[in-house]
Parts: structure tokens; C-alpha cells; sequence
């Protein structure tokens, strides 16, 4: 005979929480990855990570939730996980369920694999359903963390992984964060040494031939001779620019006489997407002074 619907959704989530139990001890929780969230509900998700690194969980659901409240369905995931682990929150398993599948139905991969075919809970908890969410100040605009980095490159396939290393290890040579420098690899040519653009730009960094010979770079399929030119490139733009990352970035893309003529990021559909994208991924409008390596 089987279960009745309550006790055999109490005995999946106790699998669950035994699973996530194993987990917790003896891994920490995972960096959130780096995605094109918006800055604010990204910097929540790290805060809330930073917390759970600090045995910190009820700052870690405060954090979550806030997310969850402006529609991350991350903050979603990472929010019913505490509930279902009963970490920094009373565990409800209700409220889990609910929080899990609805990041589940999202896309959310690791929520599904938790509810499985359980359905949707029927309660929310009190903070998604009280209060506005927080407000982050316009002035909060730190880099994005070095974690969240190291977990998106270490999870590139095999060979595009080899070259954001190759990015990493450069970058400070030529006085460039390589989290900015690893943006704008990311949006050029997310990290494909043999990428070629309708306008005969090549390689890791999009060289143009003028950019190439302007900047020593003979071979610009290299990716070793890409990078360092492109980085070349780009610590010039900075200094040129006084560090503003939109106009490095908007020079980068667009040229800088571009950025001179109309005195800021030019009006061409393509430059705004491009610099709200490398904006989004590296979150600081100012650009982190690295030292030579």
C-alpha cells in the first residue's frame, strides 16, 4: 500500500535534508556563479554566501530572501535549502518545498533535483511576504568577489579554462584586475582563441589588425600574443580614461576616438550592450588598480 501524500513528501525531504546534511559537513556551500544578475541582487547572494562561510545563517537567509524577494531564483534555491536544512531559519518543510519548486519550475537544476516530482508546497515564508526588500545604496558598487570568479572558470570546459588562466596570470602584468580582464574575454570572445568577427577581429581579445600592429602583436590566433596585446591595449584605455571601466569598455568595443567625440559612451546600440555587459559582470565603475606580478 502506498504512502498518503504527507508522509511520503515528509520522507523525500527527510532524503533531502540527510543528503544536504552530508553536504554541509563536509563541503562548504558553493559560490554563487557568475551570471549576468543585476549587481544589487548579486551582491545579496554573495553577502549571503560570505555569511554561510562565517557560520552565519540567519544573516545568510536574510540575504537570500531579500534576493528571493526581487525574483532571483537563486536567492529561491539558497533560501529553501536553509529552510530545509533548518539552518539560520526554524525548518519548514512546507516553505522548502515551496521555495524549491517553484526555482525548480524556473530552470533551476539542483532545486529539481531536490523536490523531484513533489509538487508545489503551499506556503511562503514571512519574509517574501512581508516588507520591501532592502534597499542597496547607489554607492555600494564593490568588484565582483574573486570566488565567484575562480568557481566560473574552474567550471569552463578543458580548453577554455587553460586560456582564462593564461587571462589571469597576465592581467596583473599590465596593471589590470584580471576579474575586468577576464569581462572583457568573456564578451568578446567567451574564451574561443580562434573566434573571428565579421570586421576580421581575431582572437581571444578581438584584435583588430590596427590594434594588433599598434601593439606589437604578429600573430594575433596566439593566444599568448592576443592577451598581451589586448592587455596592452586595455591598460592604456584605463589610464587614458583615469580607470572609468564604461569608457575603457566603450573604447574597447567602439574605439576610443569614438568615446572622445561624444565625450562619454557612444549612442551605438552595440557599445551600450556591450559596456552594460561588462558593467554587469565586473559591478564596479571604477577600475581596481592591480600591481605587477
Amino acid at each position: 500500500m502506498s504512502l498518503p501524500r504527507a508522509p511520503r513528501l515528509l520522507a523525500a525531504l527527510l532524503l533531502a535534508v540527510s543528503a544536504l546534511g552530508v553536504q554541509a559537513a563536509g563541503a562548504e556551500p558553493e559560490a554563487p556563479a557568475w551570471s549576468e544578475e543585476p549587481p544589487a541582487i548579486a551582491r545579496l547572494l554573495e553577502s549571503g554566501y560570505r555569511a554561510e562561510l562565517k557560520r552565519q545563517p540567519g544573516v545568510a537567509a536574510a540575504e537570500y530572501c531579500a534576493a528571493a524577494r526581487d525574483g532571483s531564483v537563486e536567492g529561491q534555491y539558497r533560501l529553501g535549502r536553509l529552510y530545509l536544512m533548518g539552518q539560520g531559519v526554524a525548518r519548514d518543510n512546507q516553505v522548502a518545498l515551496t521555495l524549491l519548486s517553484i526555482a525548480a519550475q524556473r530552470g533551476h537544476e539542483k532545486a529539481a533535483s531536490l523536490v523531484g516530482g513533489l509538487g508545489v508546497g503551499e506556503r511562503l515564508p514571512d519574509c517574501l511576504l512581508t516588507g520591501a526588500a532592502p534597499v542597496v545604496a547607489a554607492d555600494v558598487n564593490e568588484v565582483v568577489p574573486h570566488e565567484v570568479v575562480e568557481r566560473f572558470v574552474k567550471a569552463l570546459p578543458t580548453d577554455k579554462r587553460r586560456h582564462a588562466m593564461l587571462v589571469q596570470k597576465l592581467a596583473p602584468r599590465f596593471k589590470v584586475d584580471p576579474r575586468l580582464a577576464l569581462a572583457i574575454v568573456r564578451t568578446e570572445s567567451n574564451f574561443d582563441a580562434a573566434a573571428r568577427s565579421p570586421k576580421n577581429a581575431l582572437g581571444l581579445m578581438q584584435l583588430i589588425p590596427d590594434t594588433a600592429e599598434r601593439f606589437g602583436v604578429r600573430d594575433a590566433l596566439d593566444p599568448e600574443q592576443n592577451v598581451r596585446g589586448g592587455l596592452a591595449y586595455l591598460r592604456w584605455l584605463l589610464s587614458q580614461f583615469k580607470g572609468d571601466v564604461a569608457l575603457a569598455a566603450a573604447a574597447y568595443n567602439a574605439g576610443e576616438g569614438n568615446v572622445l567625440r561624444y565625450k562619454g559612451v557612444p549612442p551605438f546600440a552595440e557599445t551600450q550592450e556591450y559596456v552594460r555587459r561588462i558593467l554587469t559582470f565586473y559591478r564596479a565603475p571604477r577600475h581596481a588598480e592591480t600591481l605587477k606580478g
